[in-house]
C-alpha cells in the first residue's frame, strides 16, 4: 500500500480540515505573520470567487496558498496572460506569483548594431 503524502506533518485531509489559525502555526514566520495580520479585501474577494465557482481568474499575485484552495484552477497574471494553475497538495504555503513566472528567459544570439570589434570575436564555446 502506498504511504500517503505528508505536508508539514499532516496529511492533505487534516489540513483541509484545519482553519486558518491551526494552518498559520505549521507555516514559517514570513507566511505566519502575513496570516495573523489578516487577508486583504482582494484576497478575500479571491477565497469568495473560488467558494462559488471553483475556479477564478487574479492579480493577486501575494496570495498565500492555503489548504482551502486544493484542487481549484487560478488563472494567475504574469503582466501579459493569465496563466491557468491547478493547486495541488504541494503548493501549500507557497505564494500564487511562484507559479506564474513573469519573467522569460533571454536568449542571446550575436552582438547586435553597435557592438565593439573587440566583442564580435568573443569565441562561442
Amino acid at each position: 500500500m502506498a504511504e500517503e503524502l505528508k505536508i508539514y506533518g499532516k496529511t492533505e485531509e487534516q489540513l483541509k480540515n484545519m482553519n486558518l489559525d491551526e494552518f498559520a502555526e505549521l507555516m514559517p514566520s514570513r507566511i505566519r505573520r502575513s496570516l495573523k495580520r489578516g487577508l486583504t479585501d482582494q484576497q478575500k474577494r479571491l477565497l469568495l470567487k473560488l467558494r462559488k465557482k471553483g475556479s477564478a481568474k487574479t492579480h493577486v499575485r501575494d496570495m498565500i496558498i492555503i489548504p482551502e484552495m486544493i484542487g481549484k484552477v487560478v488563472g494567475i497574471f504574469n503582466g501579459k496572460e493569465f496563466m491557468n494553475v491547478e493547486i495541488k497538495a504541494l503548493m501549500v504555503g507557497h505564494y500564487l506569483g511562484e507559479f506564474a513566472m513573469s519573467r522569460r528567459r533571454t536568449l542571446h544570439s550575436a552582438p547586435g548594431l553597435g557592438a565593439t570589434r573587440s566583442s564580435k570575436f568573443v569565441p562561442l564555446k
